[in-house]
């Protein structure tokens, strides 16, 4: 527990105040503790919200950590009569799931999630009963060494035609951006990709154009190139959800439909969504049945800051506001999530510091609402950080238990224009750590010749078989 001394109880002191080093500190609602509690950040100092030193940022978390969970479920932080993100949160609480922990604060909760007692099997059982407020404000007591342990124990396992987020495995969205589409470019990327094992969790091209007809194009692409080979994964153009809605209804081979999404309304109505339209394009897309081992059709991506740079984040600070956004994803079922953690830039995580954070905070909050999440370990070229930076963040994430990475070519998205992982990156630390890719990709890169004696896969050269089948495809 958050608690000494010298910090007097809520209740002598006032709801949401405390006395620290013989100076009162008053915060005036549930909201203002949050944004004050939270790690240093650039977005939240842009917005105003950040705590105004360190001592504030220390008083706000004492007091955080003294407030009883319940608390959440009576004081929404974004008004649920005009919010349907809030109403999704309230109205699909599971308060039966909820009861091991109704009677703790934030404090205790904290101390319980790093116990024995909080097992795998009891954070899953756990997760319906959660709200995103709850996990936020408890992530912001948290070290980063207790995001991480307790991220470990969290598991949340989800299905198409491969399965993701077993223990023990590391999975990979292979991203072949293209600056103009090309297919010809994209197939490239591509099969250089596969050589190195990527691709397990989804092959995944964020389009430069989105339209329906490009949208098409590049999903029979994909689609011709899986059937050449039977690779049991999945594909996705990342398009928006309505342009997905159009290619099913032209007959498309569409596996998952993707979208960006955040954790207010008005941030969502900004992406030209709601809940409403996502749902008809779940709809669609389970009306295919086109998964083998799983239903999960959906992709979510998600990003602190995204509600900020909307100016739809009703005050609320980022990392909470993100953390809503999982709400919205869980509703959904989807097979992936995962959050572009340096991708927004500087105005909203300014440093390496604040990106590896914040890439920690976000993969543990998914995780304990039982939410599939991976992560693309990233920055821009104009933010304090480079790759040595994402070198840490990416081994901490695989020890926190991360379903997937995202990897471009030679570390280097040529069309988005940032830095990410290199397919390279995956290969070093499924072999240091132990974790192969999901199980059916895993035997499939054996059934073409990939892996060495002792199923790990060799440098390309050594997959002489595979290599001259994919470039002998021509398409």
């Amino acid at each position: 527990m958050l608690r000494t001394e010298a910090a007097h109880t809520l209740a002598v002191m006032g709801k949401y105040s405390v006395l620290l080093g013989g100076q009162r500190h008053s915060f005036s609602d549930l909201k203002t503790v949050l944004a004050c509690a939270s790690p240093q950040r650039s977005g939240d100092s842009l917005a105003g919200l950040a705590a105004e030193s360190n001592e504030q940022r220390v008083a706000a978390r004492y007091v955080l950590a003294d407030i009883p969970l319940k608390t959440f479920l009576n004081e929404a932080i974004v008004p649920y009569e005009d919010d349907e993100v809030t109403r999704l949160i309230v109205d699909s609480h599971d308060a039966e799931a909820f009861g091991p922990v109704s009677h703790m604060t934030v404090g205790q909760f904290r101390d319980w999630l790093l116990s024995y007692d909080a097992t795998t099997e009891r954070l899953i059982r756990l997760a319906p009963g959660l709200t995103p407020e709850m996990v936020a404000a408890v992530s912001k007591i948290m070290r980063n060494h207790d995001l991480i342990a307790v991220a470990a124990k969290c598991r949340v396992v989800t299905a198409f035609r491969s399965t993701i987020g077993l223990p023990g495995r590391l999975a990979s969205r292979l991203q072949p951006n293209h600056p103009t589409d090309d297919p010809a470019g994209i197939a490239g990327s591509t099969l250089d990709g596969l050589m190195f094992g990527m691709g397990d969790a989804v092959i995944g091209i964020n389009p430069a154009t989105d339209n329906v007809q490009a949208c098409v194009t590049l999903i029979d692409m994909l689609d011709r190139l899986r059937q050449r080979f039977d690779i049991p994964t999945q594909s996705c153009v990342l398009s928006h959800v309505t342009t997905s809605i159009a290619a099913i209804e032209r007959g498309a081979p569409l596996d998952l439909v993707f979208q960006s999404i955040a954790g207010t309304e008005a941030a969502n109505r900004g992406f030209g969504i709601d809940l409403a339209v996502l749902a008809e394009a779940q709809e669609a897309a389970l009306s295919l049945k086109r998964g083998t081992v799983g239903d999960n059709v959906m992709y979510f991506e998600t990003g602190q800051g995204a509600a900020l740079s909307a100016g739809a984040h009703r005050g609320v600070d980022q990392q909470t506001v993100e953390t809503r956004a999982y709400a919205v994803a869980r509703a959904f079922k989807p097979l992936l999530v995962n959050t572009v953690v340096g991708f927004i830039g500087p105005e909203y995580l300014y440093d390496s510091k604040q990106i590896i954070r914040a890439g920690l905070e976000d993969h543990f909050c998914a995780k304990l609402l039982g939410v599939p999440m991976g992560v693309d370990v990233c920055y821009t070229n104009h933010a304090e950080a480079d790759q040595d930076d994402m070198d840490t963040l990416m081994f901490l994430l695989v020890s926190a238990g991360t379903n997937f990475l995202i990897t471009v070519p030679g570390s280097d998205d040529v069309m988005l224009n940032y830095q990410s992982l290199a397919y390279h990156d995956v290969v070093s630390l499924r072999h240091l750590f132990n974790k192969p890719p999901a199980p059916e990709f895993e035997a499939w890169l054996g059934r073409m010749g990939m892996l060495d004696e002792a199923g790990h896969l060799p440098p390309p050269d050594a997959a002489a078989p595979a290599a001259r089948r994919f470039l002998e495809y021509q398409d």
